[in-house]
């Protein structure tokens, strides 16, 4: 049995063998009108795949396909399908359904639906397994599969659907653009795209990093300058400087908040798109109100949001800094170690599906 019954992807069984990958075959759920079938070219991998076959995001059984920033191109389309054909390329990113009528989903929130379903490690309404991108197919609703920009290559395309938009979407909703000046914390698979977003959108933007060697590579990504956050007193020098602090790394545990806080405007925002294992340092309500900011965070961005992204990146020249890597179980095991590791400029794109899948 083959498509498109079954799908077969590179699966781990459990977080004590996250790092041993073998070829499974997926049961997807039911094909509907509104559903869209991705023979997938290649897929991008984040860091939430890490967290999630390593088990920091709780625990799962297997077989599990992780993969959640996919390209490919459309071969089945649900006859209610509109603004997608046969024969597109399209990406599907980091959720593939939600309800579509309740009041989140109505006031463009549907990365926020309480019946959500991620792309993979989760479950439809119905009971099906909502399988992952490291695999021949992939099977999503129309309303989270976005046609890719001819100018935009999909190794690199791929990136741009989880990391691009969790990293895009807090800064337009909170109006950055000219005027506005941006601190993006973290230069690593997601703060160096948060640095070309916030200057592509207009913004004066900075880079906090710890890592002194990353200096050169954020100012060639958009940062008009770089503050080195192990160099002392950098805090004080930079005392209400940024309208937004967009916090991209997830090693937050080990921050002094009252230190990043006091970087900010008053009214200014702290924002969480790094999402770290370990939780935040305990705080006094002190470190919040001597300039009134706010911590906050998000979970990817809505469809118009993704248009939007996927619009400016192909105009202005957004581009993920991409290293590609054969599928395989051995190519699985080396991008997931590589990512645990933080060795990885910016972001690895899984390639080679065609060779990998051929006749299964």
């Amino acid at each position: 049995m083959g498509y498109p019954e079954t799908f077969t992807g590179f699966c781990v069984d459990s977080p004590k063998t996250w790092n041993q990958y073998h070829l499974a075959n997926l049961k997807p759920k039911p094909f509907g009108d509104n559903d869209v079938d991705v023979e997938i070219e290649c897929c991008g991998v984040c860091g939430s795949d890490v967290h999630t076959v390593t088990g920091g995001w709780g625990e799962f059984e297997g077989p599990l396909c992780v993969g959640h920033e996919v390209v490919g191109k459309a071969v089945n389309v649900g006859k209610a399908v509109k603004g997608i054909k046969k024969g597109d390329r399209v990406g599907v990113g980091a959720q593939v359904w939600s309800c579509l009528k309740c009041d989140v989903c109505k006031s463009k929130n549907e990365n926020y639906c309480p019946h959500m379903v991620d792309t993979y490690n989760a479950k439809y309404e119905d009971g099906s397994d909502a399988h992952g991108g490291w695999a021949n197919y992939i099977r999503a609703h129309e309303y989270f599969t976005f046609k890719i920009p001819d100018e935009i290559p999909s190794a690199e395309a791929a990136p741009l659907l989880c990391a691009g938009i969790t990293t895009y979407s807090p800064l337009v909703r909170a109006d950055i653009g000219p005027g506005k000046v941006v601190g993006v914390i973290g230069i690593g698979g997601l703060g160096h795209l948060a640095l070309q977003w916030a200057k592509a959108l207009g913004a004066e933007t900075y880079a906090l990093t710890h890592s002194a060697h990353k200096v050169d590579d954020a100012k060639k990504l958009g940062a008009k300058d770089v503050i080195v956050t192990t160099e002392e007193g950098w805090a004080d020098k930079n005392k209400f400087k940024f309208d937004m602090l967009l916090n991209c790394a997830d090693a937050t545990h080990k921050f002094n908040m009252a230190d990043y806080f006091g970087t900010l405007k008053v009214g200014g925002e702290f924002h969480m798109v790094g999402i770290p294992n370990e939780p935040l340092p305990e705080m006094t309500a002190m470190a919040f109100v001597q300039n009134g900011v706010k911590l906050t965070g998000s979970h990817l961005g809505n469809h118009q949001e993704m248009d939007a992204m996927l619009k400016l990146a192909a105009e202005k020249g957004v581009r993920p800094v991409v290293q590609t890597v054969q599928i395989s179980e051995e190519g699985c095991k080396e991008v997931v170690e590589k990512v645990k590791e933080g060795n990885v400029k910016y972001r690895f794109t899984l390639t080679g599906f065609d060779k990998a899948f051929a006749g299964k």
